[in-house]
């Protein structure tokens, strides 16, 4: 449970850090309507794009480490992911400028972008709605670390919840950009990005303590717990393998 309010509270913070970086693209968006309810639902729609973006992209790294969970790995990944967190804080010139991508990448981006920029000519809700979920797809540092964690979760369910807590952390900055423009001054914003480093030691923290199983309720519930839990998941999964229903569905006998 804290794993997953951490999630909200490190997209709540780190919207401030969205104001500087997509703030421009959220104070452009053409929101749809001529009345304040309608450019707040338009605003609504193009943040809950963005949203659903992030839980799907949960999903598929929290699927990544549910295989890992699978493995055996699980803990060591969730220390090792927390661990990653708070490294990029401490050394964060090791993560600049450091990745070879490929053309390919750049291209993926560019082209994203430029049909990002030709939606923002529609005037729609529906148009408002693809601009949010084609912008989760862009780069975004904030959004790696946020996907450490889903990785960190080990769960499909969780590490969807998880990114979609993030997201949702995030709507009330950036609604209020679209809405109003850059309400805060610089000198606010750059005292609050300094909290931002902070939040995500925290949050490393946080999956180290689930990793090393401590016993600590809701935090680092101990191995035993864990290897239970796992065990359930496999029992569920044979149950349903070998008890098919009539219409060739599998359904699970408690």
């Amino acid at each position: 449970m804290a794993i997953l309010i951490s999630a909200f509270v490190l997209g709540l913070m780190g919207s401030f850090h969205c104001a500087g970086m997509c703030g421009p693209i959220a104070i452009a968006l053409p929101l749809h309507g001529n009345t304040v309810p309608q450019k707040i639902f338009g605003g609504l729609l193009y943040n809950l794009g963005r949203t659903l973006t992030y839980g799907m992209m949960g999903a598929v790294f929290g699927l990544l480490g549910q295989g890992v969970e699978m493995i055996g790995f699980q803990q060591k990944v969730s220390v090792i992911m927390g661990g990653l967190m708070i490294f990029s804080v401490l050394f964060p010139s090791l993560f600049k400028n450091q990745y070879n991508m490929d053309k390919s990448w750049f291209s993926f981006v560019g082209k994203l972008k430029s049909t990002i920029g030709k939606m923002f000519s529609i005037r729609s809700f529906s148009s408002l709605f693809l601009i949010g979920l084609l912008n989760g797809l862009l780069p975004c540092g904030l959004v790696y670390m946020a996907i450490a964690g889903a990785i960190g979760t080990g769960e499909v369910v969780w590490g969807s919840m998880y990114m979609v807590l993030f997201g949702l952390g995030t709507i009330p900055m950036m609604l209020s950009i679209s809405l109003a423009g850059n309400i805060m001054s610089l000198a606010i914003r750059n005292k609050i990005n300094k909290l931002i480093p902070v939040l995500v030691v925290v949050v490393g923290i946080f999956f180290i303590l689930r990793g090393l199983s401590l016993g600590i309720p809701f935090l680092s519930p101990p191995k035993e717990k864990i290897e239970n839990k796992f065990e359930k998941s496999l029992e569920k999964e044979q149950s349903m393998s070998e008890h098919p229903s009539a219409d060739g569905n599998y359904f699970y006998i408690a």
